[in-house]
């Protein structure tokens, strides 16, 4: 099992490219089920949760390949095989984005009840309320969903709480239902309305992404887009390394990022002190992310977009952990979204938990030491961690890093870490 060891103490300097996100990839791989056509995806990042939901794809009859570095070509004209079996789907939760766009293509699925990071619990209920409101008969039998349907048929569906991939199944399935679907207290996350811009791209009519309702007119059938759709840039990437500088100073550009997206997250890292600058160029655009000295001590509470997001969290704490002063971090989204608190202290910081709070006290200085990851982000908070820390810090089970970050051991390098990973 790799594992990274990082030398703390040094400043980060130079450009950092960002990839695609991790959260559009996945559910407009899973789009390509909707067309007898091929898609063409660009700017897709290398991930292994992309790599999972390719090889269960493959499973289903898709033909799916990497054209190049950045490149997805999809076929799904002939879908064999519309079941998404537990061994694939065991170490993604986003493998049930598969389940809409099967029983609107196809009429029927089989897909493993999800699993992945266990940062508390992440219901497939309102996918399955949606779905069933639209006419589909499901059942759960042996850890598996059984789908079925002549058509859907469009209905208001009002979830009962904001979900990100609630709403993106249920938009995917609406696309090809009899009929208008009106999707209320929809997640608005940039990821979303990426993929709706595929899909009207394929010849769907959606309207509203972006906003808590999202309107969509079914029609027979869609077609492959008439160009590429290139993946928007991954705003938790990007966020991530901006904390990194934030914490260990530096000045870093990130090519590719788009601060929009971001805004939450910058105005709290200039509270810190950071100095954060942002444009676009050719088309792409960039921030540049500037800190010298210790970072003042910042609190937060995460919510859904456009609020501060979850997925930033535990990045954002490593920071507070080396601030000056002292930071009240709250929790509204995932209820066992603390566990890198441990971790954190074993480095040598002060947290102190009470329910969905954390109490961090700035100290000086980490101390390195070995830790365990326990989920995606809270990998990237003991690189960060890691990065200040005195001494070395191995961090071990990054496979939940390498599940969302493209090659992030190389891209920290090439700005100045002393980091390396060990086979």
């Amino acid at each position: 099992m790799d594992k990274l060891l990082i030398r703390g103490g040094r400043r980060l300097n130079g450009q950092v490219p960002i990839a695609g996100a991790k959260n559009a990839a996945l559910p407009e791989l899973c789009a390509a089920l909707l067309v007898d056509q091929p898609v063409l995806l660009h700017n897709v990042p290398q991930l292994q949760d992309v790599s999972t939901m390719l090889r269960l794809l493959r499973s289903m009859g898709v033909v799916a390949e990497r054209s190049a570095s950045d490149a997805v070509s999809l076929d799904a004209s002939q879908i064999t095989a519309p079941e998404a079996p537990y061994d694939l789907v065991k170490t993604m939760r986003a493998a049930i984005l598969v389940l809409g766009p099967l029983l609107a293509r196809c009429g029927h699925a089989r897909v493993s009840l999800p699993g992945g990071c266990a940062i508390g619990s992440r219901p497939v209920d309102q996918h399955i309320k949606g779905l069933q409101a639209m006419g589909a008969e499901i059942s759960v039998e042996h850890g598996y969903i059984l789908a079925k349907t002549a058509r859907l048929h469009g209905a208001r569906i009002t979830t009962d709480m904001v979900t990100v991939t609630g709403t993106e199944n249920l938009m995917m399935a609406a696309t090809l239902a009899d009929g208008e679907t009106l999707l209320d207290n929809a997640a608005q996350e940039p990821e979303i309305g990426d993929l709706a811009e595929l899909l009207i791209a394929m010849g769907a009519r959606i309207e509203g992404h972006g906003s808590s309702r999202i309107r969509i007119q079914g029609v027979d059938r869609l077609h492959s887009p008439i160009a590429p759709h290139r993946i928007l840039p991954d705003r938790i990437e990007a966020g991530t390394y901006l904390c990194a500088v934030a914490a260990a100073g530096g000045d870093v550009t990130l090519l590719g990022a788009d601060a929009q997206h971001l805004e939450a997250v910058i105005d709290k890292l200039r509270d810190t002190g950071a100095t954060i600058a942002h444009g676009a160029e050719a088309g792409q655009g960039w921030i540049r992310v500037q800190a010298g000295g210790r970072p003042r001590a910042v609190g937060f509470r995460t919510s859904e977009y456009p609020a501060f997001p979850t997925d930033m969290q535990a990045q954002f704490m490593a920071v507070d952990c080396i601030a000056e002063g002292v930071a009240r971090i709250s929790e509204t989204i995932f209820e066992n979204r603390f566990m890198h608190v441990n971790e954190l202290v074993r480095l040598g910081a002060r947290i102190e938990v009470d329910g969905h709070t954390a109490l961090v006290t700035g100290v000086p200085a980490l101390s390195g030491a070995t830790v365990m990851a326990t989920d995606l982000r809270a990998s990237a908070s003991l690189v960060i961690a890691g990065l200040v820390a005195k001494g070395e810090t191995l961090v071990d089970r990054i496979y939940h890093l390498d599940r969302g970050y493209d090659r992030m051991e190389a891209k920290l390098r090439a700005i100045g870490a002393d980091i390396e990973r060990l086979k």
